[in-house]
């Protein structure tokens, strides 16, 4: 799946010059953590979350520290938070180097861009233009929502090839260990693994395959010898 496939459009978004108390409104209203920030050509030009109103003054949320502590705070830093705090326009709260995607993207990008930069949301843009959203709320729905093709139930030798096709092309997997035998749909696995972790990952590996009824676990793990 790809990001236009759970992508959430058309997207609600704000302008620079809306109002900050119009976008913790619109938040609110509509359920949501974040808005892009568009031009009246609906370029992307930031993004502005419930993160960027946290420390306001109209809640006395902003930010105070003792006075040891603010005298070893930059004056750079200090500026920054006073307009995060008192700013009244978005231009001034928004967040202008936002990370997007393409609508083509693949999902487990999608996943790993979220994971890596440690944020909840991407704007999908194309052309420059934004063209809907995916949050990890949308990957979460794919997830639970997700359905495989009709599965078409393999012959017992087919199951045997096709999950010993899928090990060998994991660098985890150490098939020159493992014997598997199937029998009216229920796998053996025979042979010994490096890990728990391994062990558990053949284990999945051969549920996924359609035709597959049950699995039997005779592996056993290798035993670590003291002092090497």
């Amino acid at each position: 799946m790809k990001a236009r496939d759970v992508m959430v459009s058309p997207v609600i978004t704000v302008k620079p010059h809306s109002s900050v108390k119009e976008v913790a409104k619109l938040l609110l209203d509509n359920h949501i953590s974040a808005v892009p920030v568009v031009d009246d050509d609906v370029y992307l030009v930031g993004i502005i979350s419930e993160g960027d109103l946290l420390h306001r003054a109209e809640a006395g949320t902003e930010r105070r520290r003792s006075w040891w502590l603010e005298a070893f705070t930059g004056d750079e830093t200090l500026a920054a938070e006073f307009i995060k705090a008192h700013a009244r326009k978005v231009a001034d709260v928004m967040t202008s180097d936002v990370i997007t995607a393409s609508p083509d993207a693949p999902l487990h990008d999608i996943a790993t861009l979220l994971e890596m930069k440690m944020i909840k949301r991407v704007p999908i843009v194309e052309n420059g233009r934004v063209v809907g959203i995916v949050s990890r709320a949308n990957l979460i729905q794919a997830v639970a929502t997700g359905h495989k093709e009709v599965d078409v139930p393999l012959s017992d030798m087919t199951i045997r090839d096709k999950l010993l096709a899928n090990l060998k092309g994991q660098r985890w997997a150490h098939t020159s260990l493992l014997n598997v035998t199937v029998k009216d749909g229920v796998v053996s696995l025979w042979g010994v693994t490096n890990s728990g972790q391994e062990r558990r990952a053949i284990r999945i590996t051969a549920e996924s395959i359609p035709g597959v009824r049950a699995i039997n676990d005779n592996m056993l793990l290798r035993p670590t010898v003291a002092g090497i």
